[in-house]
This record gives C-alpha cells, sequence and structure tokens, in this order.
C-alpha cells in the first residue's frame, strides 16, 4: 500500500457529502482511492447516479489533503497503522459488512484475522453478576479455545470487564473507540488500555482530534460487531448500545450470544428478551458456547503442541474439511472471506474448519489472515 493511496484515502473519508454506504461503494467502483482522486472532476464517469452536491464534494478533495496529510504524520509519529479496505491486514470480517469503514487506524500486536474472535457488550451499569460471568466465561474460554480474541468498546461496566478479565487470563482483546487515539475515553480505562497495545491493540475509523460524540458511538458499535464471529450479550436492560450491536450483528448474519439473568433484575432483562424472542442463544458456560460455534476439537492440544504435527492424509477429512482444502487447492494463499464464498459455508464454520486443518498439519496461518496449504 503505498503513501500515496492511503492519503487518498485518507482524504476521501473526509468528504462530507458521502455517508458510509456510497464511501465504500465508490471505493470498491474505482478500484482506489487514487483513481477516485485523479477522477474527481468526472466522478459520474465511476458512479453515474452521483448528485451534483456529491460531484462538486468530491471535486473539492484536493482541499482534503492538507487535514489527510497531517493524520497520516501523526500515524507515523505513534506507529498506528492505516488499514485499507481490502488490505491484508484489514479484519476480513467486516468485509462481508455493507457499511465497513474504508478506513480503519490500529495501534496494537494482535491479528486482526485470527481464526476465533468474538465480542462481548453489556450494560455500562452492570452488576457482580455481570462481572463473575465475564471472569469465569473468559477462565473456561482459555483453557478451551486459547487463541480467542476478545473484542469490546472500552466503556464502563461490562466492556472494560471483558477486556480486563482477557488480559488476566493472557488472551489478547481488542477496544474498538468511538474518537481518534490521540486521546482514551473514558479517562481512567487509560491504563488497560496502553496494556491492551501490548496485548491486544485498540482500533478506530476516527481521526485524531475526534470527540466521542453520541453518534460516535453507535457507528462505532457496528464495527465491534462486524470484526466477531460472535456478539455475547451479558448484562442489558431493554434499551442500550449493547442491544444495538446485537442487531447490527443479526443483520450480519453472526452468532448472538445472551446470558440469562434473574425476571427481576433490570440489567437482565434485554438479554432475556432477547432469549425468549430466539434471537440469541441462551449462554450458559463455555463449553457450550464453544460446542454450539464448532469450535471444539477431537484431540488433546496440550499433546499436539509437544509432538511433530504431520499431515493427515486427504481422504480422511470430513466433507467440509475438503471443501476448504478444494478452496485453497491452486493457490498460493486465500483469506478467510474468499474460502467461505467458494464453499458456501458460513465464516465461523471456515473458521472452525481451519483451525482443525491447520493442528491437522495440512494448512498454515500466513501473516494478514491467509491460509495455504501445506501438502
Amino acid at each position: 500500500m503505498s503513501e500515496q493511496e492511503i492519503l487518498y484515502t485518507i482524504a476521501l473519508t473526509r468528504v462530507a457529502a458521502l455517508n458510509t454506504l456510497n464511501r465504500l461503494t465508490l471505493l470498491k467502483e474505482a478500484g482506489s482511492a487514487t483513481a477516485v482522486f485523479e477522477q474527481r472532476k468526472n466522478i459520474k464517469e465511476l458512479l453515474p447516479e452521483a448528485s451534483p452536491r456529491l460531484s462538486e464534494a468530491i471535486s473539492d478533495m484536493e482541499a482534503l489533503l492538507p487535514r489527510a496529510e497531517k493524520e497520516l504524520e501523526f500515524a507515523c509519529s505513534k506507529k498506528i497503522q492505516c488499514l485499507r479496505y481490502g488490505d491484508i491486514a484489514y479484519p476480513t470480517r467486516l468485509l462481508d459488512c455493507p457499511d465497513a469503514p474504508i478506513l480503519l487506524y490500529y495501534c496494537g500486536n494482535a491479528d486482526l484475522n485470527t481464526a476465533h474472535i468474538i465480542n462481548i457488550v453489556g450494560t455500562r451499569h452492570c452488576t457482580e453478576y455481570g462481572k463473575d460471568v465475564c471472569r469465569t466465561f473468559l477462565n473456561e474460554l482459555k483453557t478451551l479455545c486459547p487463541d480467542v480474541l476478545v473484542v469490546s468498546g472500552l466503556a464502563y461496566g461490562i466492556d472494560i470487564a471483558a477486556h480486563r478479565q482477557a488480559l488476566q487470563n493472557g488472551l489478547n482483546t481488542v477496544g474498538v473507540l468511538a474518537h481518534g487515539l490521540d486521546q482514551i475515553y473514558p479517562r481512567m480505562h487509560r491504563d488497560t488500555a496502553v496494556e491492551m497495545t501490548r496485548q491486544g491493540g485498540l482500533l478506530t475509523e476516527f481521526m485524531s482530534e475526534s470527540n466521542a460524540d453520541k453518534v460516535n458511538f453507535v457507528r462505532r458499535n457496528r464495527i465491534v460487531a462486524g470484526t466477531a464471529d460472535a456478539t455475547i450479550v451479558v448484562e442489558s436492560g431493554l434499551k442500550g448500545g449493547s442491544l444495538i450491536t446485537a442487531d447490527i450483528a443479526e443483520s450480519y448474519h453472526r452468532d448472538v450470544f445472551a446470558v440469562p439473568g434473574r425476571i427481576t433484575d433490570p440489567y437482565s432483562a434485554g438479554c432475556n428478551r432477547l432469549i425468549g424472542e430466539n434471537r440469541a442463544t441462551i449462554l450458559q458456560n463455555a463449553e457450550e458456547f464453544v460446542k454450539a460455534m464448532g469450535w471444539q476439537t477431537n484431540y488433546d492440544l496440550e499433546t499436539l503442541k509437544k509432538t511433530p504435527i504431520q499431515a493427515q492424509l486427504f481422504h480422511d477429512l470430513t466433507d467440509e474439511e475438503q471443501k476448504v482444502v478444494n478452496a485453497l487447492q491452486g493457490c498460493d494463499s486465500k483469506q478467510i472471506n474468499l474460502i467461505a464464498i467458494d464453499t458456501n459455508l458460513p465464516i465461523h464454520k471456515v473458521s472452525a474448519v481451519l483451525f482443525t486443518l491447520e493442528m491437522k498439519g495440512i494448512v498454515k496461518l500466513m501473516n494478514g489472515g491467509m491460509y495455504r496449504l501445506l501438502s
């Protein structure tokens, strides 16, 4: 990715006349932000339905470059990665989302395309019950699925409880922010956020100097939902951001789980309703969750770690494993979203199958979430 392409992509995010969906559509049609900039005076050739107002706004893109240059300089000075839509390091699960951001800013060391990703969300006014659920669940999950990445929003309550329990259990955890990476909100979570950059990361679509405005939290929630295989709602009232995240996850055809609570507890009312309306699977423990996601394995992970992994004969594969192998044959490597398309399997199922094949020594996870066959 050239510095020029990143610069023009940043500028494209600043075109106020473009909403998220139109911005992504334009980038796809043009193939690159550089192409958009070069055709800014004749944008109707790329986007025939562009309104006069939109055409005028894009034609003035050059005026947005100084602010884009400032942001790129800030990112470079702070070692922040600029992840453009379609880049190898860009979260591939977001590629399935029609309103995915065309650019993300990332500070951290976790692989955003690791095999197993969950998000844990809930009320900012969580109870001890909610904190205990986070503690117990992630402790159990660490044993059953030690490579899982935990995503949340760094907010008060369940969010920060999930981040801190992930850190305590040695799991990578990523916070999706509703503002730029030049600040941390809320400030009292700063120490945890700094620790997360060493064991996970911080992710946002917002430039520096962006305030944590209310509307930004709703936009943030779609990234929380879109980067994960499953959304887990621990505690929620009948209204709140966590239910919005669950709605978005459902619209993305992702799995949604909810922790049940007593009918008299106001912060379990939202979870109980999700379960009662069959919009979420009841979550009682990590073992049931792993089975529901198809992440369980039929072999001893500790034994595998201590002994060399040798490739299994392909005729030992299940039908789903064979589909994935067939999708990888004849190419150097492939991203998980493309494998899902080729096999016509949901991403969470492909993720589980790839993990099994990796343990069998048949595939290898490369940098940037790319998979290739070993035999």
